[in-house]
């Protein structure tokens, strides 16, 4: 996994800036009901579609939470007084305080099928009754739109993807959560050139070939035989799921 403290400071440049947080924000904000409320944003980041969320539901009041000391600076900084630091599979907030919870970019990062399960736990115990939770599933796939690069890397060795939809939905349901519609946006700024992701592959993106190894550098080699080496091909596009809290049932009129 990266280093989110190192990662911070070029954080947002190097993921489509404010365009793509500018459309996860709208997609997200479709899946939650409107009104006034409390949202937690786990895992943050830098705060950047947190802000969004916040600035977009005046009636909205937004917590931000993530576990790296440089991403809560950050975060704090667009957000002040709502981000804490916290370990998303260990949340610091009582049962059912907020009324929308979001995992926007977490659940691929998580190798463990266990830490996977502890955070959508976690993020029905402090969803209230009649609560929405809603994450984005299956990020490596958005990847894979079809191109030349996609072609190459086709043979890479992949990890099984924890946040796949239906192990997600799987996650939900355990913890008493079930589906309550679905979303896609846009990863504007994100579309792949042949040139970025050998840079890519280098530093290690592609957590299962390693940086220096021969294979890593016989695919970068066939992704440097591609042509027109800065041109990024299309954008991917992100998928989201969302979850209900079920709210008590009513009690029979007399």
């Amino acid at each position: 996994m990266l280093d989110y403290d190192k990662e911070a400071d070029g954080y947002d440049t190097s993921r489509g800036g404010e365009a793509r947080a500018h459309e996860a924000a709208q997609a997200v904000l479709g899946l939650i009901p409107g009104g006034p409320g409390r949202l937690l944003d786990v895992a943050c980041g830098t705060g950047i579609v947190t802000r969004r969320l916040a600035a977009a539901r005046p009636g909205l009041r937004v917590t931000g939470a993530d576990l790296s000391s440089a991403m809560v600076r950050r975060a704090s900084a667009r957000l002040p007084g709502a981000i804490v630091r916290a370990d998303s599979r260990r949340l610091p907030f009582p049962d059912g305080a907020f009324d929308a919870v979001t995992t926007i970019w977490l659940l691929h990062l998580l190798d463990d099928p266990e830490d996977v399960g502890a955070v959508v736990g976690e993020c029905a115990r402090v969803l209230r009754p009649g609560g929405v939770y809603v994450t984005t599933v299956d990020k490596a796939a958005a990847h894979d739109v079809g191109s030349d690069i996609d072609t190459v890397l086709a043979a890479r060795p992949r990890r099984r993807a924890a946040d796949a939809a239906g192990t997600v939905t799987g996650h939900a349901a355990r913890h008493g959560l079930g589906p309550a519609g679905h979303g896609s946006f846009r990863g504007t700024g994100q579309g792949r050139s042949p040139r970025t992701t050998i840079a890519d592959l280098r530093r290690g993106w592609f957590t299962l070939l390693p940086p220096g190894e021969p294979r890593t550098e016989e695919f970068a080699a066939r992704l440097a035989g591609l042509p027109d080496q800065d041109r990024p091909r299309p954008d991917p596009r992100f998928s989201l799921r969302a979850f209900r809290k079920p709210a008590p049932a009513r009690p029979a009129s007399p």
